[in-house]
This record gives C-alpha cells, structure tokens and sequence, in this order.
C-alpha cells in the first residue's frame, strides 16, 4: 500500500468564506500515483471546515444565512469563549459543518456523486490555515 501526505494553506482576507478545493485534491490524487484508495481532507484549525457539496453560490448564500442564524457572530459578548477572541461564533459553525471528509479513488479519480465538490469553510479568517491531505491506497 502507498501513502501520500501534503498541506493546502489557505488565507482568506475576510471572517468567512467558502472556497472550492476540489482541483487541489485532484491534483495531489495525480501526484500520489495511487488509483484505488481513500482520500482523506482535514482541516487543522478549529475554526475551519472541510465538507462536500454542491457548487452552487445560492447555496453558498444560504449556508452563510444559516449558519449565522445557528451560531451569530454578534453580540460576542454573548458566550464566555470570548473572553481573549471573538471567534466563539467561528467554532460552533466548524462543528456543525464538520472537520473533514473522506472520498473513495476508483480509478485514479475521486468517486463523487452528481455535482459533490469538496470545499474548505472558513469561519475566523484573515491568517494562515491549513488543510491536511492524505491519500492511502494502490
């Protein structure tokens, strides 16, 4: 079995933002040789997120709308996290977007369903952050 490991970094100017990753995965998928496998994308901050769905921007919209109902940025006075940061907010949207996503390789390509990309979400932006690829397979 073969192994394969590289990290994405992102930095995104803004608080939030949704970000198609899918062309960097398959890219790492060519680079690792491997045509049946797994492929794990994680994200390594606690405030970002790795998930697949539609590219579609009202959906983007809607997550934005959504998720900002669930878990409002404001008033950062309203949770105890908040004490050095304001970025409470930004942790609760990464547990309910979730923290990776794992995707079969069937012939050297990534096995989706119709229209699934995978994406990074980021919650508390405007520094580096990193997203953790690591293919396993033949």
């Amino acid at each position: 079995m073969k192994s394969y490991r590289k990290e994405l970094w992102f930095e995104v100017p803004s608080r939030r933002g949704l970000i198609n990753i899918t062309p960097q995965v398959e890219k790492c998928l060519r680079e690792s040789g491997i045509k049946e496998g797994l492929v794990l994308v994680n994200a390594m901050h606690i405030t970002a997120s790795v998930f697949i769905n539609d590219d579609e921007a009202g959906l983007h919209h809607d997550y934005e709308v959504w998720l900002e109902k669930l878990a409002p940025h404001e008033p950062v006075s309203q949770y105890r996290h908040n004490t050095y940061e304001d970025n409470a907010d930004a942790h609760m949207k990464r547990q309910i977007m979730g923290r990776e996503v794992v995707v079969a390789i069937t012939d050297g390509k990534l096995d989706f369903g119709t229209w699934e990309r995978i994406f990074y979400g980021e919650f508390d932006g405007r520094r580096r952050k990193r997203v953790l690829i690591k293919i396993i397979g033949e």
